[in-house]
């Protein structure tokens, strides 16, 4: 683990943040085509009292925007004089493809599978590297914001590495509906702080390019409850009365059986059976519907928006619970809740957005 801060001045890049303060920091890390520069924008807030750096980053894919606006949301409710610790707030790590509306680089490299980077790689690269070197490495604990792909929304869920107690114990401060526990990826940010010993949280929230008010909401009292958990702000972190909550290591994507226009019978969050009517799919006419059946008991994460199909796309993703009976049920000790809701089987990789459509 890293060192915790102290009372001194914060220093990043070119500035020093004193105690009790914030400042907004632009760190240089290329040209762009018109030979302006490009930089990686910063929010640093330096808490009056001793404590740890942590981040919080959104948009590392430009189109995924949800942790733009959970973090300009932060920023009104906290105060630095009122911190324990530093908080490095990056609201748009990909400001190429946050400004092109677009999940990738100019490059078309994804920033998400580009870490550590180089100093002197493509422009990927040296966008994570930039990010590593002044960021991660920085850091004791970050949180990292995502969303689904276009015409896609995922329920709010954070998902973490399996095997860290700690990881569990964080992710259920946060308070998201499920947790998902997901192999690291490599190249991954989450990949790279686990290589660097700095755990991480990945909230999954809503849809690339919307801005969903229960993402939003439910990622702002998450970041919250965590900053609470580990004393940077002093709140409650409500884990005195923790609900088990519902977690899983497996997931499976649902698909169109034809192609036509969909009706959907289930939206992210409802639990289902296997065997259970999800949606049909008909021609134009809603001539010779099919239906699209649950393959399995759980939890369903994410739905495509667009209702227009063809056979094969992906239209719902199901993560699996075993003994739905546990959800919900109260827990007398977070070591107690952290048993009752470990998963059965291993952890199972999960596609990303762009790799099921």
């Amino acid at each position: 683990m890293h060192s915790r801060t102290s009372h001194e001045p914060f220093a990043i890049h070119d500035s020093v943040v004193a105690p009790g303060t914030q400042a907004t920091v632009e760190i240089p890390v290329s040209q762009q085509v018109t030979g302006l520069r490009s930089t990686l924008p910063l929010r640093v807030m330096h808490g009056s009292n001793h404590g740890p750096c942590i981040f919080v980053s959104g948009a590392i894919h430009g189109d995924e925007i949800i942790g733009t606006a959970v973090i300009q949301r932060l920023l009104e409710r906290l105060a630095p004089a009122q911190l324990s610790g530093t908080i490095i707030l990056a609201p748009a790590v990909n400001i190429y493809g946050f400004a092109a509306h677009s999940r990738y680089l100019p490059d078309r490299r994804d920033l998400n599978r580009s870490f550590p980077g180089a100093e002197h790689g493509s422009l990927a690269a040296q966008l994570a590297h930039c990010f590593l070197q002044h960021v991660i490495d920085r850091c004791s604990l970050g949180i990292d914001i995502h969303s689904a792909a276009v015409h896609r929304y995922n329920l709010p869920q954070i998902r973490i590495a399996s095997g860290s107690p700690y990881l569990s114990e964080l992710a259920m401060a946060f308070g998201a509906p499920i947790i998902i526990e997901s192999p690291l990826r490599p190249g991954s940010m989450r990949a790279l702080a686990a290589d660097r010993e700095t755990p991480m949280l990945l909230l999954e929230a809503g849809e690339a390019l919307r801005f969903d008010r229960f993402a939003i909401e439910v990622g702002v009292a998450g970041v919250l409850r965590v900053l609470a958990h580990i004393g940077m702000i002093d709140a409650d972190d409500g884990l005195a009365d923790v609900e088990v909550p519902l977690r899983s290591s497996r997931s499976s994507w649902v698909r169109a059986p034809r192609g036509g226009v969909s009706r959907r019978e289930c939206k992210s969050g409802d639990v289902v059976r296997e065997g259970e009517l999800l949606a049909r799919v008909g021609g134009l006419f809603g001539e010779n519907p099919e239906d699209v059946i649950s393959p399995t008991d759980g939890v369903v994460i994410g739905h495509a928006t667009l209702p227009i199909v063809n056979q094969g796309d992906a239209l719902f993703h199901i993560a699996e619970i075993d003994g739905h009976g546990h959800a919900g049920e109260h827990a007398d000790s977070i070591v107690e809740a952290l048993a009752v809701s470990e998963p059965p089987f291993p952890a199972a990789p999960l596609l990303d957005e762009d790799e099921v459509l």
